[in-house]
């Protein structure tokens, strides 16, 4: 997905194509650009809990500045009730710091006065399903359903000489339950929310004999202004946050996997985008 932009122009293509013609589909493509800040964000890592101090990627990694925020989606309204897309939200976050003092990642101890370069990737790729609860009330939609997110977490710690790097990186699959509601004024204003959620114990998720658990919460209020032609401008308030803790019950199957059995990673983020959608008529 390098070129998102050029991805949001084909599926316009596909939606706007006669396969798709018919008054109960309604596609929809949606494209926001703004700015991220990271409330918190800690991370520890090693074979035991406390085994490494907890690294605080705010106060001692540079992430206490804002970035740039981009946010991609393409779907469509089926019958006026079903509601499904896709999401794509990069983020890569690189900064540069000088160790104020030893750190410890895993099984690398970078001393204090290290220039280091410092990547925590974490882009997502979701799929969201929701049904309309209020299908008799044609200026408002409250629906209700299922989310599957796809997570490509990559973190890296490199000393900027290129003596020492910490690499630690995986892909999963994360489901979650989703709710979208939104009220569309005469006017042409309209309010909409967007929340998907969830939280896993490994131990009760799929019976797993080692503990871990992991949230994800994104959450998001939008006010839109409808243009001619189908097209609309977006304003967006957005909390985006997950959590992990605990061992993993699986040996690294590669080099760039993290071998050491426990992790925690902890992150809130806030954004502020604007946007351009354009739906189907």
């Amino acid at each position: 997905m390098k070129h998102p932009l050029l991805s949001i122009l084909l599926a316009m293509t596909l939606a706007t194509s006669p396969l798709f013609a018919g008054p109960s589909f309604r596609p929809f493509v949606e494209t926001e650009q703004g700015t991220i800040g990271i409330l918190s964000h800690n991370y520890q890592n090693g074979n035991s809990k406390g085994e490494n101090p907890t690294f605080d990627f705010v106060t001692q990694g540079g992430q206490d500045t804002l970035s740039p925020f981009g946010r991609y989606s393409v779907g469509a309204t089926i019958a006026d009730v079903h509601r499904i897309w896709f999401t794509y939200q990069p983020l890569n976050l690189v900064t540069n710091v000088v160790f104020q003092s030893d750190v410890e990642i895993g099984p690398t101890k970078f001393l204090a006065g290290s220039p280091m370069e410092l990547t925590y990737s974490f882009p997502f790729y979701r799929a969201t399903y929701t049904y309309d609860l209020l299908s008799k009330y044609d200026n408002a939609y409250l629906g209700i359903g299922l989310a599957m997110q796809i997570r490509n977490v990559s973190i890296r710690f490199n000393k900027l000489d290129g003596t020492q790097l910490y690499v630690a990186q995986n892909v999963g699959l994360v489901p979650a339950l989703a709710l979208y509601s939104e009220y569309r004024f005469p006017f042409g204003l309209t309010f909409s929310a967007d929340i998907a959620g969830s939280y896993a114990n490994s131990s009760f998720f799929n019976g797993a004999t080692y503990d871990f658990s992991g949230s994800i919460l994104d959450a998001s209020l939008s006010m839109a202004y409808d243009l001619p032609e189908g097209f609309a401008l977006f304003g967006t308030l957005r909390y985006f946050g997950g959590t992990s803790d605990g061992k993993s019950g699986k040996p690294a199957k590669t080099w760039t996997e993290s071998a050491e059995r426990y992790s925690s990673n902890n992150i809130a983020t806030f954004t502020a985008s604007a946007g351009l959608s354009w739906t189907g008529m």
